[in-house]
């Protein structure tokens, strides 16, 4: 007799393990959150082509409505239009970059840059073009790789912007803090500088699509 009550004590104790869990469910209060999930590891993409593997830096690009202003970094705002790329920074407001006026091929793949000095940091954008979807953006300078962002009008415009900033160069003058440069794959001329500048700061600009592939590519070293 003393055996079978302890298998029954057994037996009790098994169930109240199995029922316990549910019972607490159904009586939680309603609108209580469900445990979170646990959370895979941060995604990695890895180039098709180079077979590099990189972080997921982005989503694909931001879209906004045309003049809806974007806050890149503290000073700093970008906007696009049907007609190209504006910005403003402490310095100089209302700047603007033209898809419209001839200097840029869009039917072919191509990267701008424009770098200028914003505080203690360089603030770099651009307008990027090219067939494919885009995913990211990654600047290269002399200190290394940065990740940028990308801004699209709706619909299938053929272009956007991207923006990104990085540290100043190690070593710079009162003139290289003041100099401004333009560089990119347009037919207009380009303003040029000493190798102290923006322009010899950067060394390339690249924007992937989302196979991983080369969308569009600038390489000024």
């Amino acid at each position: 007799m003393a055996r079978t009550i302890t298998y029954l004590a057994t037996a009790s104790v098994a169930a109240a393990l199995v029922v316990a869990p549910s019972l607490a469910h159904a009586l939680a209060p309603a609108g209580a959150p469900a445990p979170a999930a646990a959370e895979s590891p941060a995604g990695v993409k890895v180039s098709e082509r180079s077979g590099e593997v990189r972080p997921a830096a982005s989503s694909g690009p931001r879209v906004v409505a045309p003049g809806e202003r974007v806050r890149a970094t503290p000073g700093v705002e970008l906007w696009l239009t049907r007609d190209g790329k504006h910005w403003s920074t402490p310095d100089q407001e209302d700047q603007f970059r033209s898809v419209t006026d001839g200097n840029l091929d869009l039917s072919r793949p191509g990267v701008t840059v424009q770098s200028e000095p914003v505080g203690d940091r360089y603030f770099h954008s651009g307008i990027y073009h090219g067939e494919g979807d885009a995913d990211r953006v990654e600047i290269v300078t002399e200190d290394g790789r940065a990740d940028g962002k990308l801004v699209t009008l709706a619909g299938k415009p053929g272009w956007g912007a991207w923006y990104a900033t990085t540290g100043l160069p190690g070593v710079s003058t009162p003139a290289d803090s003041a100099a401004k440069t333009e560089a990119g794959t347009g037919t207009g001329p380009a303003k040029t500088a000493a190798d102290s500048s923006p322009t010899g700061f950067v060394r390339s600009v690249t924007v992937y699509d989302t196979e991983g592939g080369v969308l569009a590519e600038l390489t000024l070293r």
